[in-house]
């Protein structure tokens, strides 16, 4: 009924809500800011055990127990850093309110009123999380058939042309619909069990906690520890400590419904774990497949690797797919630099698997394998690979226009290559080196086969693979591209049919597809073959 009193602390009041807004937003801030931070150190970790030593080929190609890395490098660590946040923020603020009324409580009404709450507390706690146990099971099995439903996607994505061509429209329809009924199927079972763990949730963290409340604030009434006073003291104190009690009551619900997003973070925590232990695996040289073939006196690793200029020598090494499967037992031949082999033999007979044992991306299953040091052996594929970025870094590629510089290569000798490769016109129809495009769509087939060995002439390597890499070129340009290759001391390691190629090579390595080789100068296997 004061006048004055009422308008005092109502401007105090508006005076401080400006501050209290301006707390509350700082603090959405720091989650936020804290959510970012979090998601950037484990994204970095990540990385750097994903991009290191062909990890990013290892986990696809040779390791079958993650089927969709993209989706737990992006999506599942997205979600597993916002449920830490989260779960920060939703037991901060409870954990602050108990200590708070248990003191309170405890300094007037004595502490058998607030213990009685907290082992309502503790009870319903453990009977929740023992009810919430299948969430975390649930939630990584989401996100598996997410990260599925996603990849299948991205397929449809990449290989659309090939699909497209073989009409196969309806098909990938079915694949495609068929990965959506399974993840929705399990989507539909999750509600079930969060709508009635909801039931559940609602009824012991709200409602019987109210109840408890409501008995435990009586308790010092019907006993008599607070009998004194008229009426209206008993009613004002016991309107105070309810109120106490009920925002006791409260916090502890909110706290109890914390281990709901416990259980969802448990779920995404399995999967980011899932992950590192692979990472760290594959990069310790171990790696898993459901379905191991061939040999079991085979193991990965097995080998010896010898780094040597200069030189390239497989020295008994099996030939061994990552399945197990032994395409050659045991392959020995020596080439040096200068001695320029064609590498001939049927589908299936080991070709690709030979580069890529060379190019470490499989590993050594025994034997001895003598090879220069990385960045000394180049490899192109039969479809070179276009970057993101300019004209320049489609040639100085995995370098860019700085470290082209420091190497001493600058624009005109760039140039230079592209007139080797008969592509000069490029520079005009695109619009310079620093030209940005979509080049895999830009370049035809035989213009990214001519770019990539541009990209060849600048790394100057001592080795260089071609698999089929001048199929889509015109046999003069390449001729011309083999007698630059020569001049500048490149030593080819050749797959192709093409007969006009056999004149730019000394030795042929020729596998049958029957577990045999031969290794032999090309005019001694001319006489053998007739051609």
């Amino acid at each position: 009924m004061d006048k004055r009193l009422f308008h005092r602390r109502l401007i105090k009041f508006l005076t401080a809500l400006p501050l209290v807004a301006v707390v509350n937003n700082i603090l959405k801030y720091s989650i936020g800011d804290l959510k970012i931070r979090l998601r950037t150190n484990l994204t970095k970790r990540l990385y750097d055990e994903y991009m290191r030593n062909y990890t990013y080929y290892k986990i696809t190609n040779l390791d079958n127990r993650i089927s969709n890395a993209d989706q737990l490098l992006t999506t599942d660590v997205d979600k597993f850093c916002e449920a830490i946040t989260d779960l920060y923020c939703n037991t901060a603020k409870p954990l602050l309110d108990i200590g708070i009324y248990v003191y309170k409580l405890s300094t007037t009404m004595g502490g058998g009123t607030p213990a009685l709450m907290l082992i309502y507390l503790l009870v319903s706690g453990l009977v929740l999380t023992n009810l919430r146990k299948p969430t975390a099971r649930l939630t990584a099995g989401e996100q598996k058939l997410e990260g599925e439903f996603r990849h299948i996607n991205s397929r449809l994505i990449t290989h659309s042309e090939e699909i497209a061509f073989y009409n196969g429209n309806a098909h990938e329809r079915t694949i495609l619909l068929a990965s959506y009924r399974k993840l929705s199927n399990h989507l539909r079972k999750f509600l079930k069990f969060k709508v009635i763990m909801g039931v559940f949730d609602n009824l012991i963290a709200k409602y019987f906690a109210s109840i408890v409340g409501f008995y435990a604030v009586s308790l010092p009434f019907i006993s008599g520890k607070i009998a004194r006073g008229s009426h209206g003291e008993r009613s004002r104190l016991y309107y105070t400590y309810g109120r106490m009690l009920v925002k006791l009551a409260e916090a502890i619900g909110r706290l109890v419904l914390a281990g709901r997003d416990l259980t969802r973070l448990a779920g995404f925590t399995s999967r980011v774990t899932q992950l590192r232990t692979v990472l760290g695996e594959l990069n310790a040289g171990k790696y898993e497949r459901t379905m191991l073939l061939g040999s079991a006196h085979l193991a990965p690793n097995a080998g010896r690797l010898v780094y040597r200029n200069n030189v390239i020598k497989f020295d008994r090494v099996p030939l061994v797919t990552p399945n197990g499967d032994v395409l050659i037992q045991e392959l020995t031949f020596e080439i040096t630099s200068g001695m320029n082999v064609l590498i001939c033999g049927p589908n299936g007979s080991g070709k690709s698997s030979l580069f890529r044992i060379l190019g470490e991306l499989w590993p050594l299953f025994g034997g001895e394998l003598t090879k220069p040091p990385r960045g000394k052996l180049f490899y192109i594929p039969q479809r070179p690979y276009m970057t993101l970025g300019c004209l320049r870094d489609q040639l100085t590629y995995p370098h860019n226009g700085t470290e082209a510089a420091r190497r001493g290569v600058d624009d005109a000798k760039l140039a230079e290559y592209l007139d080797v490769v008969k592509l000069g016109y490029i520079l005009e129809r695109e619009g310079g080196l620093d030209a940005v495009a979509d080049w895999l769509d830009v370049l035809s087939g035989g213009e990214k086969q001519r770019i990539a060995m541009a990209r060849l002439f600048y790394h100057k390597p001592q080795f260089a693979v071609l698999d089929e890499c001048t199929s889509a070129v015109s046999v003069d340009v390449e001729g011309d591209m083999y007698e630059y290759c020569r001049r500048a001391g490149i030593t080819l390691l050749t797959v192709s049919h093409r007969k006009s190629l056999w004149q730019h090579h000394e030795h042929v390595l020729h596998l049958d597809g029957a577990g045999g080789y031969s290794f032999k100068q090309i005019d001694t296997l001319t006489e053998r073959f007739g051609s």
